[in-house]
């Protein structure tokens, strides 16, 4: 059963049992609501038969790889896709639906907004997020990051991979450890950096930022 109906069914359930316990349940208009008995958005749109986030995610990553979609139309589903992966029960949610491929996918695009809207996702994704960095490395997106970052020809591009690096790297040393080996020889640490130390990991973001200005002009 989908999670926002069961929730529902609960909670009804639930409230017809406060109901029939407390005479005050039906009459008093002030009378609160016992705590932990609200829906959560999923459950209301199950009531009004609304689509779930997990339906609307895939429909924007539909329309993303849709031969028969306009790129502005792509544009407009990815910006709902980096919306909807804001919260992290979302994001987390990207791996049993499938989306964390077909996302990768869309950094090699030909169509420079479409790699810029992949590579802010996925950095909108990880953010302080172990689950999601997880699957960002395990898909293989890191190297193409870095690539991205240091030589694609749209500047704006190449900002939101650094984005995606710095928010894959923080607090999660195979993220680090990684990028690190992917980097040119003249950015790659001396020695191995500790991915919950910061001021190191600025370190390391803020030379990937200058190289990849330096590469821009």
């Amino acid at each position: 059963m989908d999670p926002g109906m069961n929730q529902l069914l609960k909670w009804s359930i639930e409230n017809s049992d406060v109901t029939r316990n407390d005479p005050t349940a039906s009459t008093d208009p002030k009378a609160e609501r016992p705590s932990g008995q609200g829906l959560n958005a999923e459950a209301i749109k199950a009531l009004m038969g609304g689509p779930s986030d997990a339906e609307l995610m895939k429909q924007s990553m539909a329309a993303i790889e849709s031969p028969d979609v306009s790129l502005d139309q792509k544009l407009v589903a990815f910006d709902n896709l980096e919306q909807l992966i804001e919260t992290v029960d979302n994001a987390n949610n990207m791996q049993p639906l499938g989306l964390w491929t077909p996302l990768k996918d869309q950094l090699t695009s030909h169509e420079a907004d479409m790699r810029r809207m992949a590579a802010w996702c996925m950095g909108t994704a990880v953010q302080n997020n172990q689950q999601s960095q997880e699957r960002l490395l395990v898909v293989g997106a890191i190297p193409i990051l870095v690539k991205l970052a240091l030589q694609d020809s749209d500047s704006q591009v190449r900002r939101k991979a650094v984005y995606a690096i710095s928010s894959e790297v923080r607090n999660y040393s195979p993220a680090l450890n990684v990028v690190a080996q992917e980097l040119p020889e003249d950015l790659r640490p001396s020695r191995s950096l500790d991915a919950g130390d910061m001021e190191e990991v600025d370190t390391l973001i803020d030379a990937i930022k200058e190289a990849s200005s330096r590469n821009m002009s």
